[in-house]
C-alpha cells in the first residue's frame, strides 16, 4: 500500500510540475495599417506603437469628441508622446475614417501606393514624424534599444544594412526584448535607406 501511495505521489507531483511550467505565448507580428487617407501616416506613427489597427477599426462609429477624448486620454493617462502640433490632424483623421459617417472598410494591409512618407533627407525629422522616438532614443535604452546599441550590434557585419532595413520595414519581436516593434511599411524605399544609414552611423 505504501508503494501505491508513493507511486501516486510521484504521479501527482509530476503532473503538478508539468502544469505549473511557464507558458510562452507569441502573438503574430502586426501587419495591418490604418486606412489610407490624408494624415494616415500620423495614425500609423503614433497609434501603432501600442495598438493594432484593428483596435481602432473595431470601435463603434462615434463622434469627433470621442476620438479627441481618446487621443487626450492616451496622452494624459498613458503618456503617449503625440506632438502637440499633430493632435488636431490625428483626431480629424480618426474621426473622418473611423467615426460617424465613415465607411466600414477594413484597415489597409499595406499603405496607399500613391501616399508614401515624403523623403526629406533628414533622418531625425522622419523619425519624429513616424513615432520612432516613442520607443527609441539615440544613446539610452528605452522600450527598444538605443540607436547606438543597434549600430554597435551590426558594426562590421556585411549585411548590416539589409538586417536593419528588414527590421524597420517588417518589425519583429524577441531580438531586443519583449516589446514588439510594429512594421513601418508606409516608409518609401528612399526613406528606409536614409534611416538605415543614419542608425548604422551612430557610435
Amino acid at each position: 500500500m505504501k508503494k501505491v501511495f508513493a507511486s501516486l505521489s510521484i504521479v501527482f507531483a509530476t503532473a503538478f510540475l508539468v502544469q505549473s511550467a511557464p507558458v510562452t505565448i507569441e502573438l503574430p507580428i502586426e501587419t495591418a495599417l490604418y486606412k489610407p487617407a490624408a494624415d494616415a501616416d500620423l495614425a500609423n506613427a503614433q497609434c501603432l506603437t501600442c495598438h493594432s489597427a484593428e483596435y481602432v477599426s473595431s470601435q463603434p462609429p462615434l463622434s469627433r469628441a470621442f476620438w479627441k477624448g481618446s487621443v487626450e486620454k492616451m496622452m494624459t493617462k498613458y503618456g503617449a508622446p503625440v506632438p502637440a502640433d499633430q493632435i488636431e490632424a490625428l483626431v480629424n483623421y480618426l474621426a473622418s475614417n473611423y467615426g460617424q459617417g465613415a465607411t466600414n472598410a477594413p484597415a489597409a494591409s499595406s499603405p496607399a501606393s500613391d501616399a508614401p512618407l515624403a523623403t526629406t533627407g533628414d533622418a531625425k525629422l522622419l523619425m519624429q514624424k513616424s513615432g520612432c522616438f516613442n520607443c527609441h532614443t539615440v544613446d539610452k535604452k528605452f522600450l527598444g534599444p538605443s540607436f547606438k546599441e543597434v549600430a554597435a550590434k551590426y558594426k562590421g557585419i556585411p549585411d548590416a544594412s539589409a538586417k536593419v532595413t528588414r527590421q524597420i520595414t517588417h518589425g519583429g519581436s524577441g531580438l531586443w526584448g519583449p516589446f514588439p516593434m510594429p512594421p513601418f511599411k508606409q516608409f518609401s524605399e528612399a526613406d528606409v535607406r536614409i534611416l538605415t544609414a543614419w542608425i548604422l552611423a551612430q557610435e
